[in-house]
């Protein structure tokens, strides 16, 4: 019973009400996978590849040879979803990567493949028990988004002070393909390091990061976005919000214009709550072309004194007044959800700045 109300906290519907598909693994076992509409396919990876021998020559690894960047070949488990030609997802398809056991090192290798004119909404939660101690969580997941293909990927962290993760993302954005990636971090962490990367190879193809993190003392989360322009009229935003309640953020972005005519905007917000707190913004602009439109903006501090006093005149306690502005800082709108993925997200933001 405990194990399915962690499994709730990132989004995971246990009842599968308004999902297309579900995939959980616990540790290296994969509990079950499935799958509710036609066209829309949810297998483990190693399923998968037993059904479909092709994927390890056209799709395993080939994310991460398009960046020349090596991955993690010693994995075990991991899912793999497939968005039939023209399909469009009715609800969300939900995944779910569960730590059990103590000193566990878990490694997965996940593949989405959105084939031409598809659309899928997908929601990834990664937990652990509450009696997991000191273990390692890597995912390694290789997104391929077709002509015209449409994919919103939302992945929510919630683990414990002890756990260290390291998920390795790639994306592959063909002509007038759209990928949207959202991250949550909302719960205290040892480590986290990640810099998932999407590559926009066809023309007039989009990519948008977003990220809502919050930081607690000795939490370490080193956490960024990278968009590679590879084709004209190709563009990229990366917007990042932080709030740092004694932990150390680092907050990177990297727009990497290899064609004309494309355009990148990077954007960090960060809100120290605490004088131990720490939030590093490191935006990078890269690019040998003239005839692009690229741009970055970075804005650290505190809660005003002067917002405080303001809603206070309003009849509003101090703390209520904080938490309503942490809120606001927080905006889950920007993420551009579907409004059932949405409402369960302000719900754990609305716990979160209520609790602190």
């Amino acid at each position: 019973m405990e194990e399915l109300k962690e499994i709730e906290k990132v989004g995971f519907k246990v009842d599968e009400k308004e999902r297309t598909g579900s995939f959980i693994q616990k540790d290296n076992e994969v509990i079950s996978f499935k799958s509710f509409q036609e066209g829309v396919e949810v297998l483990s990876i190693d399923k998968a590849i037993e059904k479909y021998p092709e994927i390890k020559n056209n799709y395993y690894g080939k994310g991460f040879e398009e960046i020349n960047k090596d991955y993690e070949e010693d994995t075990e488990g991991g899912y793999f979803i497939r968005v039939k030609k023209g399909v469009k997802t009715l609800f969300p398809v939900q995944a779910c990567l569960f730590l059990k056991s103590k000193k566990f090192r878990q490694k997965v290798h996940n593949i989405v493949i959105v084939e031409e004119d598809a659309e899928l909404y997908l929601i990834t939660g990664c937990t652990s028990a509450k009696e997991t101690e000191n273990s390692y969580h890597i995912g390694i997941s290789e997104f391929f988004i077709h002509k015209n293909g449409f994919l919103n990927f939302t992945m929510i962290h919630s683990w414990k002070e002890d756990i260290e993760v390291e998920p390795k993302s790639i994306a592959i954005v063909d002509e007038n393909g759209i990928f949207i990636s959202n991250y949550i971090s909302l719960k205290p962490v040892k480590k986290i390091v990640m810099y998932p990367t999407s590559v926009l190879k066809g023309k007039n193809s989009r990519a948008r990061f977003n990220s809502i993190i919050i930081s607690y003392p000795n939490s370490y989360q080193d956490i960024g976005s990278r968009c590679i322009l590879l084709n004209q009229n190709t563009s990229t935003e990366i917007i990042s919000r932080a709030i740092s309640y004694g932990g150390k953020v680092i907050a990177r972005g990297h727009i990497k214009a290899d064609s004309p005519n494309v355009k990148g905007h990077l954007e960090c917000k960060g809100l120290i709550i605490s004088e131990n707190g720490t939030i590093h913004a490191i935006p990078e602009l890269e690019t040998n072309y003239r005839d692009v439109e690229l741009s970055h903006e970075a804005a650290i501090g505190k809660i005003k004194k002067e917002e405080i006093e303001y809603l206070a005149s309003r009849g509003i306690l101090e703390e209520e007044a904080q938490s309503l502005i942490i809120r606001g800082f927080m905006n889950v709108e920007i993420l551009g959800l579907p409004e059932i993925i949405e409402n369960e997200i302000k719900k754990s933001i609305y716990s979160v700045s209520s609790g602190i």
